[in-house]
Parts: structure tokens; C-alpha cells; sequence
């Protein structure tokens, strides 16, 4: 599918911006409440009919009205045609910000993934969301949460986009079925190094490396090596499209640390659309 790019117009961007401000769901002030737990979606304006979305899932200690409140990355999405859905974590033990539960080696106190699912689901119900042509990206902890949605619900979403968030030790020891996947990261990433860091003991982050090669195995890509290496603005990018049918997988470097990168949104989209 392709979109074409058209800016917005000054009296448009303001009705954005003044929605952005309010906690939406969907204009209402105040987020979609749901049984455990709350997200806050915007849809493009002079939408008309079913339109694709973008699932953002924040980063630790922030929830989904700082990512709804990006505006320079979420007006570019709504200006494309995409509804933005951002979730909220739980709350953290401290009460200052929030988080996802999905570590490997403890009791999860929310079922995150089925969390996210009721989300998509819901969003499609009331909103008028394609839920087929949802893309799941998440930034730090919410690229990890999203990295594990992957894993275990291939199907749940149409592609999955990970920013500077990967699969913590112990690895997966495998995934449970072929999946679209672009992962970024910043090789100077010192939060989320490549190689992984132990935060705290039983805490260990994973290296993205091997969790590239678990996603390389799990898409049945024939080679090791990418298929194809280019530059595109600041990144990298290695590609695996030798894959399974209907399986993807992209790799995008840049030099920067731990941030989502610019231009990542415009990256993300295109390559969401190649399909």
C-alpha cells in the first residue's frame, strides 16, 4: 500500500497539537479506560472509513500520553493516515512513572501481551482501526515489550518495529512462528548497549546480536548474512528477505545513543508500507 505525504495546514496542526494535550481517547479528555488498564489514541484528521495504526509503547518510567504528546514523530504518523494508540504500562512500586512486566524469570503481575491485544481489539471496535494493518513499535523497555509480543503472538499484529529494546537474558530459546520485524538501534546505545549489561543482579539485558539470530532462525531466513546492505540518511540497514513466506526481517544501525532517531517514524512507515 502506498500514501501519499501531504503536510498539514496550520489550522489542522493546531487541532492536533490541542488534542494531543488532552489525554485523548480519541477527543475525549482522559484515557480509554479498559478493564486492567488505560491507553490514549488520536486519529487523522478528516479520517473517513478504517485507517491502519501505529501502537507505540513507551519507554520505563514514561507511560502513553508522553508518547501521544511527541508531536513532531506523531503529527508525521497522523499526516500519513495512521491512528497513533499508545498504551499505559503499570504503574511502577514507587509510583513515579510506569513500566511493562514481561522479564523472563519473574511472575508477570498483568499479562502484558493479552493486555495489548485487548487494546488493538478495542481500538478497532470503537474507533474504526484496521486491526489487520497495525504496526506494534515500542522505544527502550517498550521496544523489549514489543520484541516479546513478537515472540509469542506472532500474529497479533501485522509488523513489529523495536527501538533500542531487545529480548533479556534468558534469551527465548525460540519464538513461535515468522514475523515482519524492524529493529533499530544506536551503536553508541549505553542505556540498552548492543552486547547487553547486567542492571542488577537477575536483571540482565540481552544482546541484540543473538536476538537478531533468534529472529533470523525463527523467519527460516535461508543465510546468515543479511541479503542486502545500504545506507538510508543516518542508518544502516541489513536485510533478511530470503525469509518464510510472509517474513521479514531488517536490522537499523545509526551512531547515535538511546533515543528513538531522527527520521525513524518516516523509516518505520515506509517500510511497514513495503509489503
Amino acid at each position: 500500500m502506498t500514501r501519499a505525504f501531504s503536510g498539514l495546514s496550520t489550522a489542522v496542526g493546531a487541532m492536533l497539537l490541542a488534542g494531543i494535550a488532552a489525554a485523548d481517547c480519541n477527543g475525549a479528555a482522559g484515557p480509554c479506560m479498559m478493564p486492567n488498564g488505560t491507553y490514549h489514541i488520536v486519529l487523522p484528521p478528516d479520517a473517513t472509513g478504517p485507517v491502519p495504526a501505529i501502537m507505540l509503547l513507551h519507554g520505563y518510567g514514561g507511560d502513553g500520553l508522553g508518547m501521544i504528546r511527541n508531536a513532531g514523530m506523531v503529527d508525521l504518523m497522523l499526516a500519513r493516515g495512521y491512528a497513533v494508540i499508545a498504551p499505559d504500562g503499570q504503574l511502577r512500586d514507587n509510583g513515579k512513572g510506569r513500566s511493562w512486566d514481561f522479564h523472563p524469570d519473574r511472575p508477570a503481575t498483568r499479562d502484558e501481551t493479552a493486555f495489548l491485544i485487548a487494546v488493538a481489539d478495542d481500538a478497532a471496535a470503537r474507533f474504526e482501526v484496521q486491526r489487520d494493518e497495525m504496526l506494534l513499535a515500542g522505544f527502550s523497555i517498550g521496544g523489549s515489550m514489543t520484541s516479546y509480543v513478537a515472540c509469542a503472538r506472532p500474529k497479533a499484529f501485522a509488523a513489529f518495529a523495536p527501538v533500542a529494546g531487545s529480548f533479556w537474558r534468558p534469551h527465548p530459546t525460540a519464538c513461535a512462528g515468522p514475523v515482519r520485524l524492524l529493529h533499530t538501534h544506536g551503536t553508541a546505545d549505553q542505556t540498552v548497549p548492543l552486547l547487553g549489561r547486567e542492571i542488577m543482579p537477575g536483571f540482565v539485558q540481552g544482546n541484540v546480536f543473538e536476538a537478531m539470530e533468534i529472529w533470523r532462525t525463527t523467519d527460516g531466513c535461508a543465510s546468515p548474512e543479511p541479503d542486502k546492505t545500504f545506507a538510508l540518511g543516518i542508518y544502516t540497514i541489513q536485510e533478511w528477505d530470503t525469509c518464510a513466506t510472509g517474513a521479514r526481517l531488517d536490522f537499523a544501525l545509526h551512531d547515535g545513543g538511546h533515543s528513538i532517531p531522527k527520521g525513524w517514524a518516516k523509516m518505520a512507515m515506509d517500510w511497514f508500507e513495503d509489503r
